[in-house]
């Protein structure tokens, strides 16, 4: 076989099978786009921390600025794109008018999630807190900002959760997927997460689209906040738990179900199984 065949195999293999993400406007968001701002924002919110930079008192407004224009003018088309390609998919048509109305919502929420950078600042800051108190092992704040997975997770919830909470499809999963693959914690943007919010260890947790967790919980490895089905008719039902302030959730548990609340105050012993609801203040331990 000559090198022409193998191509002309690969390429039948895109008519018959499809997933090019091509040039054209409608095409899909690219994800190591989308990686490079998430990057950019996460360094917005801890500057130094993430890449290897000089930042002074002279620098600090300059280095801020670069990285708040580059984040617009790639986030924005990042956006435009998805969005595009969300309405020519729903339409089946694609034209200018779509174009130029999805570019200047893309760069509407590039904005407003700039704006939104101090308040998720001030929550990612209570969530530092939190890995701080809640961990013998932590000896600074700093240590927890750099070397905590459960902490880089929550950050970019927090940045995922607002894009999809601002109804921007594709993007938020790029980057909690992107997350997910680099610490083993899934928490999918969609979920309604409080304040002072702590993952530790985390390795294995997952916490599905329409949990909802109030302030002050604490979470260890291998927790799941499932569904108890996933039949795709329930795609728009509440099918994970809600989980009270105030709750410790240890190791290897499993709640499920979209009417299952953890009570406020409830501590859950590791590798329980819960799909019932559970008065607050209870402790819940397995069955000896």
């Amino acid at each position: 076989m000559n090198i022409d065949m193998l191509i002309d195999g690969i390429l039948d293999s895109y008519d018959r099978y499809g997933g090019i993400n091509r040039s054209e406007s409608e095409n899909f968001p690219n994800r190591q786009n989308v990686i490079t701002v998430l990057q950019d924002l996460q360094c917005l919110i801890f500057p130094g921390f993430r890449v290897d930079e000089e930042i002074t008192p002279a620098n600090i407004r300059y280095v801020t600025g670069t990285r708040v224009n580059n984040v617009i003018a790639v986030l924005t088309k990042e956006i435009q794109k998805a969005l595009v390609y969300t309405v020519c998919k729903q339409k089946g048509t694609a034209d200018n008018i779509e174009d130029s109305h999805c570019f200047k919502l893309a760069e509407a929420t590039s904005i407003a999630l700039l704006e939104e950078l101090p308040e998720i600042k001030r929550k990612i800051a209570l969530d530092v807190e939190a890995g701080y108190r809640g961990d013998p092992a932590a000896k600074s704040h700093e240590e927890v900002i750099l070397s905590y997975p459960g902490l880089e997770a929550i950050l970019v919830y927090r940045i995922a959760h607002f894009l999809y909470e601002s109804g921007i499809p594709v993007i938020p999963r790029i980057m909690s997927e992107h997350i997910h693959g680099k610490t083993g914690i899934d928490i999918n943007p969609g979920a309604k997460i409080g304040e002072s919010f702590f993952i530790d260890h985390g390795t294995g947790v997952v916490i599905g689209e329409t949990t909802i967790i109030g302030d002050n919980v604490k979470i260890y490895q291998g927790v799941t906040l499932g569904a108890l089905s996933v039949k795709k008719e329930l795609m728009n039902k509440k099918r994970h738990p809600t989980i009270e302030d105030d709750v410790t959730i240890y190791a290897g548990a499993t709640i499920l179900g979209g009417e299952t609340v953890i009570g406020r105050g409830c501590t859950i012993g590791g590798n329980t199984w819960v799909t019932r609801s559970i008065p607050a203040g209870t402790v819940l331990t397995q069955d000896k």
